[in-house]
């Protein structure tokens, strides 16, 4: 499958487009606004055309497929121009700024024909995805679930992920990630009640700390902050034991990950070999377009997810539950 990249965002620098170039699949075209900057990445990371214009790469009639990494606000905009051509897309997190939105552009690409997959890549890591049959088929009853996704964006910085007209905030660069872990493992809440902090009065959330609830009695706690230094984890209770996982989301490629758990007195560590979770993300939506099967992350997910994020922020406006039933 032949690739364009849609803008020269350090994410698709640093691990997308290696992700390609490691697969069966090729990295072909990159496009900037600026095409000095467009002709720079390609000559630093090996893709053969560059564009001074996204338009001009979704008029290339060689390509399959685009990849998206550009800031959120802009996600809904270059889907539907990348549906228009025909091209299949892979978007990163958060897929739109909002549920609606999301499902919006699911229905425009089955409409054009192409698959649209959100691009979050811890789901496709080997160990996720023990996580997620442990407690499917081996622990009991979940209880609570435990996420969090931190870190400290340097005082000062401009940084599209405090940009209110890009779609900023904590929870959408990384808080994404904890309320997705929380889904994972126990599904759409009923109920969400959360708080947000503007800590830089930058007009987006810097912190959030938020309680998903279950008419099954089950909780889940989800925390993302820019003001703190690196955490990333979840912890499952079950009624028999738990499980939890370390550097949950963002798991270099050269680095081995842990898995724990504890049912029946027992407690287990399994250890996972270092694995290219972006490289399996390519390939698995590569596989998802070539056979017409529907992706891992698909309509409903992103979509639901979306909706908890809606009622999330909702709530910290209003102070009061949001009841998404």
């Amino acid at each position: 499958m032949q690739f364009g990249i849609l803008g020269t965002a350090g994410i698709g620098i640093e691990s997308v487009i290696p992700a390609i170039q490691a697969s069966d699949h090729a990295a072909a075209a990159i496009a900037s606004r600026d095409e000095t900057r467009a002709s720079a990445v390609a000559d630093e990371v090996g893709i053969p055309t560059a564009y001074g214009s996204y338009e001009a790469l979704l008029a290339d009639d060689s390509l399959d497929a685009v990849y998206i990494p550009l800031p959120n606000s802009l996600h809904a905009d270059w889907v539907r121009a990348a549906a228009d051509h025909g091209l299949h897309v892979l978007c990163e997190k958060p897929l739109t700024a909002s549920a609606d939105e999301t499902a919006a552009v699911f229905d425009y690409c089955e409409d054009a024909g192409v698959t649209l997959m959100e691009g979050f890549m811890y789901r496709f890591h080997p160990r996720t995805e023990r996580a997620a049959e442990l407690v499917a088929s081996e622990l009991g009853e979940v209880v609570s679930v435990t996420s969090n996704f931190s870190f400290r964006l340097p005082d000062g910085a401009e940084n599209i992920r405090i940009e209110p007209e890009l779609a900023g905030g904590s929870v959408m660069d990384v808080g994404c990630y904890a309320i997705s872990a929380a889904r994972l493992f126990l599904g759409t809440p009923d109920r969400v009640y959360a708080t947000t902090t503007d800590t830089r009065d930058c007009g987006v959330d810097t912190r959030m700390s938020g309680v998903l609830e279950y008419d099954s009695g089950a909780t889940a706690r989800v925390e993302s902050s820019f003001d703190t230094p690196e955490t990333q984890y979840y912890r499952v209770q079950t009624t028999d034991g738990w499980l939890e996982a370390k550097t949950a989301f963002n798991i270099e490629p050269t680095a081995s990950a842990e898995l724990t758990y504890a049912t029946d007195g027992r407690v287990v560590t399994e250890t996972f070999d270092p694995i290219d979770n972006y490289r399996r993300e390519v390939e698995a939506f590569a596989r998802a377009v070539e056979t017409g099967e529907t992706p891992r992350i698909d309509r409903e997910e992103s979509v639901d997810l979306m909706r908890t994020i809606d009622a999330v922020y909702e709530s910290a406006d209003t102070g009061r539950a949001v009841d998404l039933n």
